[in-house]
């Protein structure tokens, strides 16, 4: 991990998402609160929907969004955005209305949607050799992790001194000093002379997204961990405050064993990798995280809550198998896109895998509204087995790194049959692109 942070540009970067990052999740456990205050019992149905705008704003926005940055300076864009959510965390705290809430979360959200894939897409330019590039991922996940590890800790210390409202402060600080530190990093241009129609580039990423087949698993994967993480996401509150009547402080706890599962499996994850594939890690991270969610499920039915201390180490465990399903994402993006596609493809994968949270928060919050919490974590634990049986049918378990196919309707003066000495049948790594638009099935 060392080497790759004495990489000057990555630090910088690194070192903004994990400030930005902070800085969100203290957002995560004043908006929790925020809404149990608007809301009381029904603080679940208010996330659910809010989180619901959130990510039709990720859904709706993000490719039009992405196509019309891949034309603007990437380091002016993320400024901006930056800048944007700042503004928008500082409305917060004076907000008395539910419906205010969700206008703020919109706004928020949508500079979220241009600014995440973006950063997302650059450090593979910054870190070109696929085992940094694997580490990178792995710190990403953990700057992600802090979102529910240090954040809910540190708010928990700051709400013995301070009102909740107080914590959406620290998010407009995150998101000011992730600014200078993208200011002073050298981020590198996106180089491409091709020039696309405007809607063109609004749904190439999703077409080479959904025309590969590793990548198509990726998104069921992504669903079953969305089935899982929606019910924490949505509904933790809901357990501490209401089933287990306790204390603000005690949320923080509660989601901060979440992020320590899902830091434990970030911290594991590349070492793992250089042994076992992406998709075992990947399937049996599913399958493991569905089984659990639908124990858990059953016991809460049949006996009722867990004690704490179980609870806890239960959102430990759903936090190590999500962080397991979502960490090597990256890694398959990469691998299935050539450089001036990448950031069309973080797009996709940003629209797609929000899409699934778009089913899954609502699904967790409004089922718990109107049946029950356990018949809810049921429900999604379901959706997660269904989703994870889908995804290893749409991954092929033959290796798909070099796939033999041919080239037909290629002109013989064509630049890759003559990268290949004219041979229209040939073999080699595969990536959709404009000389490959189908994967081939047989060879």
């Amino acid at each position: 991990m060392s080497g790759i942070l004495s990489n000057t540009t990555f630090r910088r970067l690194f070192a903004a998402q994990v400030v930005a990052l902070t800085g969100t999740g203290l957002l995560t456990v004043a908006l929790g609160l925020l809404a149990y205050d608007l809301a009381g019992q029904s603080a679940g149905a208010v996330l659910g929907t809010a989180y619901t705008i959130k990510m039709i704003a990720y859904v709706g926005l993000s490719p039009v969004a992405g196509a019309i940055a891949a034309r603007l300076p990437r380091k002016q864009l993320l400024i901006v955005m930056d800048l944007v959510r700042a503004g928008v965390a500082l409305c917060l705290p004076f907000v008395d209305a539910v419906w205010q809430v969700y206008v703020l979360i919109f706004l928020l959200q949508s500079a979220s949607a241009t600014f995440t894939p973006a950063f997302q897409a650059v450090i593979p330019d910054v870190l070109p050799h696929e085992a940094d590039y694997t580490r990178a991922l792995s710190l990403s996940r953990l700057a992600y992790d802090l979102e529910n590890l240090v954040s809910p800790a540190l708010a928990g210390l700051l709400l013995l001194v301070m009102d909740f409202h107080w914590l959406f402060a620290g998010t407009v600080v995150g998101f000011l000093w992730s600014t200078l530190l993208i200011q002073i990093a050298d981020v590198p241009p996106l180089k491409t002379d091709i020039q696309r129609p405007f809607f063109e580039r609004v749904t190439r990423g999703s077409w080479i997204y959904l025309a590969t087949p590793r990548l198509r698993g990726l998104l069921a994967f992504n669903f079953a961990a969305a089935s899982a993480g929606a019910f924490v996401l949505v509904n933790t509150v809901v357990m501490v405050r209401v089933i287990y009547d306790l204390g603000e402080s005690h949320l923080a706890y509660a989601m901060a064993a979440f992020g320590a599962g899902s830091m434990l499996a970030a911290l594991s994850i590349p070492r793992l990798l250089d042994y076992v594939s992406d998709r075992k890690v990947m399937s049996l991270s599913a399958f493991a995280l569905s089984v659990l969610t639908l124990s858990h499920a059953m016991w809460f039915l049949v006996n009722g809550a867990l004690p704490w201390h179980l609870f806890l180490l239960a959102w430990l465990a759903v936090g190590v198998f999500y962080s397991a399903i979502l960490t090597p994402s990256g890694r398959l993006l990469r691998r299935s896109a050539h450089s001036e596609d990448r950031p069309a493809v973080f797009t996709a994968q940003f629209a797609l895998s929000h899409a699934c949270w778009l089913v899954t928060y609502p699904m967790a919050g409004w089922v718990a509204k109107l049946a029950s919490l356990p018949v809810a974590m049921g429900v999604l634990g379901i959706m997660a087995l269904i989703a994870t049986v889908t995804g290893l049918r749409l991954w092929p378990q033959s290796g798909e790194k070099n796939v033999a196919h041919s080239h037909p309707d290629l002109p013989e003066d064509h630049p890759h049959l003559k990268a290949h000495n004219g041979a229209r049948h040939h073999l080699h790594e595969f990536v959709i692109d404009d000389a490959h638009r189908v994967w081939p099935t047989q060879g």
